[in-house]
Parts: C-alpha cells; structure tokens; sequence
C-alpha cells in the first residue's frame, strides 16, 4: 500500500537521523561487536541477552540506556519539525486523518529505534526459547511504548505548531496571576511543552509501576525506589534541557538583576520540584515521610546536577547525552550500596559548584568579546 506521509517522514528524519549520529552510532557497534574476538562473538551476545532476559537489574540498566537513546532521537525529530524548511509539514501531514498521522509517526519512530529494537527483539527471542517470559515480554512492550509515546509527542509537536499563534489555556487563564520569577518555566511548560509532560508523566508512572512489579519481592528495599526515581529523573532529562534552552533564549537578561547564586539555585531547585509533584505524591503515599522526603531529596539532587551540568557543557545534546550516561551509571552503583545521603549531598555540593563557577560564564565570555 502506498503511504506518502510515512515516506515523507522517513526521508526527511530517518535519512538525516542516521548521517548526524553515524559517527556515534558506529563507535556503539564497534564496542558491541569489533571489541570482542569474532569466534566468542556468537557465545558472548548469547550470555549477553540470557544475562539481559534473566536479570531485572540488567534490564533496568538497558532499558535506561534505551531511554537515553530515545530522547536523543526525540531532540532531533523536534529540532528538525520546528526548522524553518519543514514548515509545509504543519498543512500537509494534517491533511491527513489523526489516525493515519499517528501511524506514519509510529512507523518512523520504530525506524528510529532500529538499533535498539533489532537488538531487543533478538534478546526477546533468545529468552522464549530459554523458557524466560516475563522480562521478553517486557522488553517488547517497552519498544512499543517508546514508538507508541514517540508518535503522541511528535504528532502533538506538529499540530501544536500549525496554531501556533493562539494563547494557550494556561498564558489566558493566569493572566492576571503574579507570576515569581522561578514559576515561569512551569507556565512555559503548559503552554507550549504540554505534550512533552504529558509523555514526561506517562513514562515516570509506567517505569514506577513496571519496576515495583519486577521487584515485588523487594519492593520494601529503599535501593527499588532509589533506582526507580533515578530513572524517573532520567525521563525528565528532554524538559531539564528544555528549562536550560528556555533560560538562555528568554532570561538571559536576568543575569543583570540582584538575584544571589543561592537564591538562584534555590529557585531552580523548586522548578524541579513543582515538575516532580505527581512523584511526590506517590512518595509520601507508599513511604513514611522521613524515607519519602529522602528520596525527593534525592531526586531533586539528581534534577539539579543535571541541569547545571548543562552551565558547564554548554546547549549541547549529543554530549549532554553522552554525561547523563555516564552519571546514570554512578548514581546507579552508589543507591546500589545504599549510599542515599551521600548521594544527595555530593550531587549538591557538586552541582552549586558548578553553577556558582559557571552562571555568569556566558556573560563573562560575551563582554569580553565586546
């Protein structure tokens, strides 16, 4: 059957997709194939995808991993519909029924995940025919779910954009509310981002219930919902950029009004807060306040190193990227030795540190080019 928007999407984001991440794309397979000696290579991926189909820690690793990759994937794709050579896409593709749109969006997405999803499939196999069912299913929901919340997200973007013109509910309705100055991310968020929370939203509640089912045994070990948040966060990491992206573009004049540091990181530090209210919730529902604050601690900690890594790196996705999976990995192994508390002070201390060195860099830097 011939299907011209799928073929549109696919030549406009799949092609330009592959040529932009070739390079790290290629560095992926050859850490996954060229590293290992090619008489072990059909042994070692065996052990590889029975390890990954066996164990629910390693699962949650990958699926991390695969998060990441996804909402690199959602970077470009959003990057590219708002470019000003794809405009005719906010009139021709909503020519089409919403059906046809979300399905042609679908498709690319699953395109997209290619590497990832060839991989997992495989794995899945692998698993059913060593009798393990619970995780291959899993992993094959969870590629679907990525393609399914890809295609809400990118069919959102575009329809959004065709109106762009009109106020949004939140702008008309808090008109005349008096707006603090670290609220403004959050209407900006309602306004123009909704899609993105609501995806943001949906995944944080499906990892919280997917991990506690998988760890039911051990559901009242604070290391679960340690590990469950920290995937939470990483979920956010598409809105934690957008906050840094919406800073730069509307607020940078806010660096010459008489707002501390301290005040500042404060004030970033409740964005991240009223963001995570719904994981809040749940929290102080199923934990005693004093775990329950803890982990929130936690969390808004990790929040927080995240977005001022952004003061350091600079707008830049792909290596952003590339740091999140490397701190994915430590925070992994430290709530792994149950070290919480020194979590939350490190990523703290660590993170007003770079913001104090880094917030007035830009400045700094485009006074001294003056």
């Amino acid at each position: 059957m011939n299907k011209p928007l799928t073929n549109i999407l696919l030549k406009i984001f799949a092609s330009g997709f592959y040529r932009a991440h070739a390079g790290i794309l290629c560095v992926g397979f050859f850490v996954m194939f060229g590293m290992v000696e090619p008489g072990q290579l059909l042994n070692y991926h065996k052990t590889l995808m029975l390890t990954l189909v066996s164990s629910p820690l390693m699962m949650v690793v990958v699926f991390a991993c695969w998060l990441i990759y996804t909402i690199k994937s959602w970077h470009y794709v959003i990057g590219q519909i708002t470019a000003v050579n794809q405009q005719f896409l906010f009139y021709s593709s909503n020519a089409f029924t919403k059906n046809r749109q979300f399905k042609s969006w679908f498709y690319l997405q699953l395109v997209l995940l290619l590497p990832i999803s060839v991989y997992g499939a495989i794995a899945a196999g692998v698993g059913l025919a060593h009798h393990y069912y619970l995780i291959p299913l899993a992993i094959i929901a969870y590629l679907f779910l990525l393609a399914g919340l890809s295609a809400i997200l990118y069919h959102g973007t575009v329809n959004k954009l065709v109106d762009g013109s009109t106020q949004g509910w939140m702008l008309t309705l808090s008109s005349k509310w008096r707006k603090p100055w670290f609220s403004l991310f959050i209407y900006h968020v309602f306004d123009q981002h909704k899609i993105t929370w609501l995806v943001t939203k949906a995944l944080s509640y499906l990892l919280i219930t997917g991990f506690f089912l998988l760890f039911a045994d051990v559901a009242h070990d604070i290391r679960v919902a340690g590990i469950a948040l920290l995937a939470v966060v990483v979920a956010h990491v598409k809105l934690i950029f957008e906050e840094r992206s919406f800073e730069e573009k509307w607020l940078s004049f806010t660096r010459n009004l008489p707002y501390s540091r301290v005040r500042l990181f404060g004030s970033f530090a409740g964005v991240y807060l009223i963001l995570m209210f719904p994981e809040s919730i749940w929290l102080f529902s199923r934990f005693n306040p004093l775990i329950a604050f803890e982990l929130l601690l936690a969390g808004i900690s990790i929040a927080m190193l995240f977005h001022c890594l952004l003061y350091y790196i600079g707008l830049d996705m792909e290596k952003y990227m590339l740091w999140i999976f490397f701190l994915f990995v430590v925070i992994f192994w430290l709530i792994l030795f149950k070290l919480l508390l020194v979590l939350v002070v490190l990523n703290l201390v660590v993170s007003f540190g770079v913001f104090w060195k880094c917030y007035y860099r830009s400045r700094i830097v485009a006074d001294q080019g003056d």
